[in-house]
């Protein structure tokens, strides 16, 4: 590693450790403009920190400042994706997860790989999940698309990658695209996680929770310690009036955590049986 490369990432973990010391947060998805290349790119000395309301402390905005200043100013590929990582590792470690999209996708753009296209896809995916917004919710996911779609033109084998784009699609004006795409994938391979997870999520979703178990006892058959599979799968018993099947489901999932809240859930649900 050169050593340019050693000091940006010496000043990346002394931000993150400033960052660690604030509230941590979430994405506010409510307010703020959901177009936030523009934001980032409208000034060169606007700050980083208007990509987002939440507080930052003096000293963890001035040093994500330097960083980004470097980033805006740096012709050599291989600092950029540094300072890109960098950028976006501090950012996600805080919940500002659009905000590290947009550094990845900076990146991604300057490099034109079909890695870095992947991690900027995965980012805005990560993104697009914590998204409330309709409007945002739609940009997320259409950026999602937009890079994971590049990765699966040249390998359309990444089931994975295929599953994220299906499920952007899910809450856009056209679902059925989505639940094509999924199911499109089970053909393919019956035991896929995320595949089966999702569509038994979208059967509960609709309250078809008869056919929400029907996937999760595939879910949990070829993968049994998802928990919350096994989990989903004791609802979907308890909602579909399968009292029996419930009850031993939920008994299985206390056997299987130490997790208060799971565990608190689950005593609920018991106490109603």
């Amino acid at each position: 590693m050169k050593k340019s490369q050693i000091i940006i990432l010496v000043i990346g973990i002394a931000v993150i450790g400033i960052l660690y010391s604030l509230p941590r947060v979430v994405v506010d998805n409510e307010e703020g403009n959901a177009e936030i290349g523009e934001q980032a790119t409208s000034s060169s000395g606007s700050s980083v920190e208007e990509l987002h309301d939440a507080p930052v402390s003096e000293e963890a905005r001035e040093a994500l400042d330097a960083i980004a200043g470097k980033l805006q100013g740096e012709s050599d590929k291989e600092r950029f994706l540094v300072l890109a990582d960098t950028l976006a590792l501090i950012y996600s470690q805080v919940g500002k997860f659009d905000s590290a999209a947009y550094f990845l996708e900076q990146a991604a753009l300057q490099i034109g790989s079909p890695e870095t296209w992947e991690k900027a896809g995965n980012a805005y995916y990560e993104a697009y999940t914590f998204a409330l917004n309709e409007e945002k919710v739609a940009y997320l996911a259409d950026k999602t698309r937009s890079y994971l779609n590049k990765v699966l033109e040249s390998n359309p084998n990444r089931l994975d990658l295929k599953t994220k784009v299906a499920m952007t699609y899910v809450s856009s004006a056209n679902p059925m695209q989505g639940i094509t795409m999924l199911r499109e994938i089970l053909e393919e391979d019956p035991s896929n996680e995320d595949g089966l997870f999702n569509m038994g999520v979208l059967s509960m979703q609709s309250g078809q929770y008869k056919r929400a178990s029907e996937r999760f006892e595939e879910l949990v058959r070829f993968h049994p310690d998802h928990l919350q599979g096994q989990f989903y799968l004791a609802v979907s018993y308890f909602e579909s009036k399968q009292n029996n099947k419930a009850k031993r489901q939920f008994q299985q999932v206390q056997d299987m955590t130490d997790d208060p809240m799971v565990l608190a859930s689950v005593e609920s649900y018991l106490e109603k049986l």
